[in-house]
């Protein structure tokens, strides 16, 4: 069996507050805020991403791309942000409830490879584990933040930012782009 290994991105979008929302939110309740945000965020992406995995309060997307663009991601990013915002708005409204969640990307560029178990598509390789781990990165100051690895970084083209305010830099990581000025 030939495994076909390729160079692309990888997005992940992670709601920041999911632990503690669950927890605090009633079951129905929960599952359909969380079902509409997720399905908003799969709309806005408007098939320029596959998708990998859902595993609750995050998605896999991928794209295989020689030649990414942070321009496009970026932009892409801010359209997610922008929708998964009114969604809450919208919901918190027609529900009379308090939605404390906010948005969080990983963004990481490298070699992966795909199989198929059943129906599923599985992406595999030691970019994927690393996109993972930048989830739990312990140094974003705030919920609602981009993380674009280096490896995105080194392989984009047009690098100038769509976000505020300078990055915080990571030499090791990447950057990080807060959506708000951190206070």
């Amino acid at each position: 069996m030939k495994t076909s290994i390729q160079e692309g991105i990888i997005l992940i979008p992670d709601f920041s507050g999911f632990t503690e929302f669950v927890f605090n939110t009633k079951l129905y309740t929960g599952e359909y805020i969380v079902r509409q945000l997720l399905s908003t965020l799969i709309d806005v992406n408007d098939q320029y991403f596959e998708i990998s995995e859902i595993e609750g309060d995050a998605i896999l997307f991928y794209r295989y791309d020689e030649n990414p663009s942070y321009q496009s991601i970026s932009t892409m990013l801010w359209k997610m942000r922008s929708a998964f915002n009114r969604k809450i708005e919208e919901l918190s409204k027609s529900l009379s409830t308090k939605i404390d969640l906010a948005l969080k990307f990983i963004v990481h560029y490298g070699s992966f490879s795909q199989y198929n178990i059943g129906n599923f598509r599985k992406l595999y390789g030691k970019t994927i584990v690393e996109a993972h781990q930048l989830l739990k990165n312990g140094v974003a100051e705030q919920p609602s933040y981009a993380l674009f690895s280096n490896s995105f970084l080194e392989s984009s083209k047009n690098k100038e930012s769509d976000f505020n305010q300078d990055p915080l830099r990571l030499p090791e990581v990447g950057v990080i782009h807060y959506f708000e000025n951190v206070n």
